[in-house]
């Protein structure tokens, strides 16, 4: 990859990620989105610890759009945070911009019941 293209990523994810900082009760949500899977993970900064995390490797669904199973891994990390006793997170988009998958998983995780 081109060496300024990874350079503005970085950027980007900087600027957006600087004043995020999740703690045990409101902790980040961190996302990854590649050309086949999205991941995403509850992060507690201050302790350095991945809370919980779901991917869309672990989900099978036939026939279904990438957008679609995004959100369905914002309803499994949505259960998964209720489980334990998690209501409220930040959302960090990171370098993505906040659209098609990355918009569908913010939307699966308000509609598990996490206040993003």
């Amino acid at each position: 990859m081109n060496k300024k293209i990874i350079a503005q990523r970085a950027r980007r994810k900087r600027r957006v990620s600087v004043n995020i900082h999740g703690t045990a009760q409101r902790p980040r949500v961190s996302i990854f989105r590649s050309n086949k899977y999205i991941y995403a993970q509850a992060i507690d900064d201050v302790a350095s610890v991945t809370l919980v995390s779901a991917d869309s490797r672990t989900i099978k669904s036939e026939k279904a759009t990438k957008s679609e199973v995004a959100g369905l891994v914002g309803k499994a990390l949505a259960e998964k945070m209720i489980k334990m006793k998690i209501k409220k997170a930040l959302f960090d988009r990171g370098q993505y911009l906040y659209n098609g998958r990355v918009k569908t998983l913010a939307e699966g995780l308000r509609e598990g019941g996490i206040i993003v």
